[in-house]
């Protein structure tokens, strides 16, 4: 806790030649942020020629992310918001990381970590995150699933769903068709959820689920997330239904990180077109995290 005994969010600009600074900016001045937390950006402020990125604003992008991790462990922010980075630009640095989810979790210490995607219409979480579609069928295993699912469950009750209902996505198309499109549902996706629904743990669990028709049951409220096997499959309808309000959060972490669910958007910074709707999200998500 910091000044007058309130909690602190922290904001790091993320690269600065794109539209993080200002949406970070238009956030903070929306007046939609609650007043019971202490706002803070995080990183030095440089200039920047927006859309063009380049050494220095990959190296303040990295230096941020790295004080902010530092602030997080010694208690001087209870939360961290993370505008968007360049991924390119960061590993040209040394960046060993496929994202910002997988380098909190390395700097945090925490060895069970997931990413979810939250918007007003759906959330959802992926067994596997930042890896080419062809590696995701070798990559796939029950125990992995059950791990992700169990993080989904506990994020939705830290959201207020005392039982949250969880729907499991197959991985090929049908949910495989009883074997007729690969093998991997009743391999490895089926006894996962069997796992799941074993474990006791509160949550409604079911599945495996074709995915071109799950996601319409989700968002009409018949479940309260779905757990995705790969990047895109969530991605995709979170994306379209919920853009302007999802919110990028790491599960398991021992603090909260969220971020917007965009982009740099080097092709529209500095030209007053960013939607900072997404950037409110994630502060206001970060801060219900908190308490």
């Amino acid at each position: 806790m910091s000044e007058q005994g309130k909690a602190t969010i922290g904001i790091t600009r993320g690269d600065q030649a794109g539209i993080g600074p200002e949406v970070a900016a238009a956030a903070l001045a929306s007046g939609q942020l609650s007043s019971a937390f202490n706002y803070k950006m995080i990183g030095e402020e440089i200039d920047a020629v927006p859309g063009q990125p380049n050494k220095g604003t990959a190296k303040a992008a990295l230096d941020a992310l790295e004080e902010a991790a530092e602030m997080l462990k010694n208690g001087q922010i209870d939360a961290v918001v993370t505008a968007p980075v360049g991924k390119e630009g960061l590993h040209e640095l040394g960046f060993d990381f496929p994202g910002q989810t997988e380098f909190f979790a390395d700097r945090l210490g925490c060895d069970s970590h997931a990413m979810c995607l939250t918007g007003k219409n759906l959330t959802v979480a992926l067994v596997t995150i930042h890896v080419s579609l062809a590696e995701v069928p070798g990559m796939l295993r029950a125990q992995e699933i059950v791990r992700v699912g169990q993080l989904l469950a506990g994020f939705c009750r830290q959201r207020g769903i005392r039982s949250p209902r969880i729907a499991v996505c197959g991985l090929n198309p049908h949910a495989g068709e009883n074997g007729a499109f690969g093998s991997e549902d009743i391999d490895i996706v089926g006894p996962a959820v069997a796992k799941l629904q074993q474990a006791d743990d509160g949550a409604v669990y079911s599945g495996p689920h074709p995915a071109d028709t799950i996601f319409r049951p989700a968002v009409d409220g018949q479940y309260d997330a779905v757990l995705c096997m790969y990047h895109d499959q969530g991605l995709i309808p979170l994306k379209l239904l919920d853009f302007d309000t999802g919110v990028n959060v790491t599960l398991g972490l021992p603090k909260p990180r969220t971020s917007p669910d965009h982009g740099t958007a080097y092709g529209i910074a500095g030209k007053g077109l960013a939607d900072a709707s997404s950037m409110i999200h994630a502060i206001v998500l970060a801060g219900e995290m908190i308490d």
